[in-house]
Order: structure tokens, then sequence, then C-alpha cells
């Protein structure tokens, strides 16, 4: 136990509070049981130990620990909680959850054996915590760690400190928000940064490298956590590279089930399952019309990647502007609004407004007379009326 303190006290005091993700705020860190998923290098690491060096007292009475720890060779997580509590733990911090077998009915023993002990736990994106082997459904609260916001991006490059502005607010006074935002930053310019390399923190560590970084996560992504949490095998990882790389090279992609599961070797119930699992690893966007019946076996009436700064790492030859500006925008959007694709226009967002995406001169004409709609574009600073610069739905978290 000596040993594990002061492992986590060092990473705890090592760990710079300069730049801190936007749930570090809005996480309610009373409830005795957490869970903190998302995907694969969006921070859940860095964002436990923010909390314990902000928030928890140095006096041992919280531990953060890994599940890829060695300790976990011979002891398990009910075990370290119990040796913990009696001597005087608190808070127990797991980072990585998925990685460690039966998790949920450990945890949901510590939970009812030890009351006044808290866990906060990190896990994969991919991994479903209410649908464990014990049902946690009644005691964690659990919390979705997205990639950077564009205004998070904007902090961590530039230094500046910028609101979050609601859906609401931006749809009713985008005109004197965009204002007061253009008199400390450039915009347009910061987007294009953002749009190839700003959607994980690790861009940090070196823009010229981020792409291949990106592209090793990814792999990662379907070699690591995929396969811990589904137990999947070398073959059906394989098969989903390859359904990736094809998504990658079409997207916006309409998928055509059969021809994909012809051409993947993945079978049709299974290619489903595939969108799903894709989509929850933050790979992949899936989007349908409303009231279509959104479920693991539906499918899904269009793909994107989850975010633009994949479009760069995995569709390289085949960047193109539009589906940078929807992936963008759907991305942003999907964290806090409900995102259909629309009968006229590119989206429908909490069934109620629509949105039509495009460049600095994208005309109106499509959504002309229909209530509720708004035209998006990219490459301007401001704009008027019912046209809004597509930049400014980076600022929802």
């Amino acid at each position: 136990m000596e040993r594990l303190l002061i492992n986590s006290q060092t990473k705890v005091q090592r760990v710079s509070l300069a730049f801190s993700r936007f749930l570090l705020k809005t996480i309610d860190w009373n409830q005795r049981l957490i869970a903190i998923n998302g995907a694969r290098g969006a921070g859940k690491t860095t964002l436990l130990l923010q909390y314990a060096k902000k928030y928890l007292k140095t006096d041992g009475s919280s531990l953060y620990i890994s599940l890829d720890d060695l300790y976990f060779m011979e002891n398990s997580i009910r075990e370290l909680a119990e040796a913990f509590y009696l001597t005087g733990g608190q808070v127990l911090l797991l980072d990585e959850i998925h990685k460690y077998p039966n998790w949920s009915r450990e945890l949901k023993l510590i939970y009812d054996d030890f009351p006044d002990l808290k866990v906060v736990f990190t896990s994969s994106s991919i991994l479903e915590i209410y649908k464990g082997e014990s049902d946690l459904s009644r005691r964690a609260v659990s919390y979705l760690l997205p990639e950077l916001s564009f205004r998070e991006f904007i902090e961590l490059e530039t230094g500046i400190s910028l609101p979050v502005s609601s859906f609401d607010q931006i749809i009713e006074n985008h005109v004197d928000l965009s204002g007061r935002l253009i008199g400390e930053i450039q915009p347009v310019a910061l987007f294009q940064k953002y749009s190839k390399w700003g959607a994980y923190p690790f861009f940090k560590e070196g823009k010229d490298v981020y792409l291949d970084k990106l592209r090793k996560t990814v792999q990662l992504i379907l070699e690591v956590d995929l396969m811990a949490v589904e137990n999947m095998d070398y073959e059906t990882v394989f098969k989903l590279k390859k359904l990736i790389r094809l998504i990658a090279t079409s997207v916006p992609f309409t998928p055509n089930v059969s021809e994909l599961s012809q051409k993947t070797g993945i079978s049709r119930p299974s290619l489903l399952r595939a969108f799903d699992l894709l989509e929850r690893a933050r790979i992949l966007q899936t989007l349908h019309k409303p009231n279509a019946g959104v479920g693991a076996l539906t499918k899904p009436e269009k793909l994107y990647l989850s975010n633009s700064n994949l479009l760069y790492a995995l569709g390289e030859e085949n960047v193109n502007v539009g589906t940078i500006r929807e992936t963008f925008f759907s991305n942003q959007l999907k964290l806090v609004s409900t995102v259909n694709l629309a009968d006229k226009g590119d989206f429908l967002i909490n069934e109620k407004w629509l949105f039509e995406i495009g460049g600095r001169n994208k005309s109106s004409k499509q959504l002309k007379d229909l209530p509720n709609s708004f035209v998006v574009r990219d490459d301007i600073e401001m704009g008027v009326k019912n046209i809004i610069p597509l930049w400014l739905f980076g600022f929802l978290y």
C-alpha cells in the first residue's frame, strides 16, 4: 500500500492545473460512485489527477491507481479497496477499469461494503457500465469526456479562456457573441488549425507527429480497448480496420449494408453491431432521420467520422472541406443536443431547428420560408439574421 500511495502522490503532484477539461467543474464530485468514460486520448487520466490535486488532501486519504498496474496480477480491486479503507482511505481513483475482468461485480461489492469510501473510475467509452455482470445503474453517476471543443482548443493553444455559450444563446444572440469573441481571437485561422490537429489534448506534444499519434490511437482502440471490452479476436479486428478504411475514404457515407458486408467479410448483424461499437469508441458518428428508431441493430442513414482530425489521419487523400464542416457541426452538437438528418437542409437539431452547412457564399435558398432555419457558414467571423458562423458552435462546452 505504501508503494501505491507514493506512486499516486508523485503522479498527482506532477500534473499541471494550467488547463483543465470542462468536466472538472461540472462533475458532481459529492457522488459516491462516479464513472468517467470517453475516447482514448481525450484526457481522462489527467482529469482524475487534476481532481486529486485540486480538491483532495495530500494526507494519504486519496489514492490513484491504473488498472494495468502489476499490483492487480495478485490482488483484486475489492482487496485494494479494503486495504486502503482500513488505513483511513476516503477517495479511490481507478483508471481504465475496462482493463480489469469482473469490474462491475467488484465495484458493486465496494459500494455496498464500504459506504464511507468514494470511488471515481474511468473507462473506455466503448464500455457500457450499466451492462456489466452486476447492475450499477442505481449506484454510478456517469459522465462522458468527449474530444476537445473548439473553445477548449483555443484555451489550450493560446491560453485565452473564453466562456461557454448554450445552443439557445448562439441561435438567439450569435451576432453579439461573435462580436465579443473576435475582439480576443482570430476564430477563422484558429478553426483551420483545430480542424486538422486540435481535437485531442496530445497535440501539445508536437503537431508534426500528431496525425501519426492519432492513427496509433485508433489502432489501440481497436486492438486493446475493443478486445478488452468485447473479447474480439484478431480476425474481427482486422475486418473492422478494413471497414473504417472504407468509410474514412468515402465520408459522408450512406451505408449499403449488403455491399459493405461483402467487401469486409462481416455479416449484416455483426456490421450493424460494429457501427454501434465504433460510435461508442468515438471513431464514427451515425446519423438517422427523426423517428427512424435508433438502436444497435438499426442501419444508420449516414456515417461520418467522429471528428475532422480523424479525416486527416485516416482518409487523408479524400479530405473534403464540406465533409469537415458537417463533421465538426455534428460532433460539437451531439454532446448537448439531439442531432438528426433533415429532409430539407443538412441537420435537424432537437427535432425543431433546421441547419444548412456551407462555405462563406452558401445560399439560404434551400431553407427559404422554412421556420426555425439557419445557414451555417464557414470562413466568416460574424453572421447576420439567420446566418451563423460555423466556428461559434465550438463554444457549446
